[in-house]
């Protein structure tokens, strides 16, 4: 019987610690795959801006050249683009969106701020494109470090939180 008992305290202590885990290690991943995004962004505009290539072979290179744990959605992008010809590209950044809040962890700015980007993707000539590019950069860097900020002071906490309350229960039910 105290073996049960053991044993039960230890498979809740565990269930709860991979909880709290789970969702601190959110905090560092929605950072980790802003800076992704970014770079991406910086082929992205690299490829239309200053080697003007089409908008379906930028997206390509893009996917190849990025980190594949966010430049996956560039691909989607791509095929979402040429399945449905009568869209224009902000509709295959709508698409994906869905997908930068679930695989991405970003937060509803983040999405907006992409989205934004595929407003102006292709609606202006090159000039006001490396311009809106710059934007979209600077704000990135914002939510880097906002979400820096949010990782220091949540990461930990929800970690801790984990195992603390694994202990409470386990204390409880003793």
């Amino acid at each position: 019987m105290e073996v049960l008992r053991i044993i039960g305290g230890l498979l809740i202590i565990l269930s709860t610690t991979s909880i709290g885990f789970y969702y601190g290690n959110r905090f560092s991943n929605r950072l980790e795959n802003l800076i992704y995004i970014e770079q991406c962004i910086k082929i992205l505009e690299t490829e239309i801006v200053y080697g003007a290539v089409p908008l379906p072979d930028a997206l390509t290179n893009v996917y190849y050249k990025g980190n594949k744990k966010v430049s996956f959605i560039f691909e989607e992008m791509k095929k979402h683009l040429l399945n449905n010809k009568d869209e224009d590209i902000f509709q295959s950044f709508t698409y994906v969106s869905d997908l930068l809040k679930c695989k991405l962890n970003f937060k509803e700015e983040d999405i907006e701020m992409f989205l934004s980007l595929g407003r102006m993707l292709g609606s202006s000539d090159r000039q006001d494109q490396e311009k809106n590019f710059k934007l979209i950069l600077k704000q990135i860097a914002v939510f880097q470090n906002e979400a820096k900020l949010e990782r220091d002071k949540n990461e930990k906490m929800y970690k801790n939180l984990g195992i603390l309350t694994g202990f409470a229960i386990v204390i409880i039910l003793l």
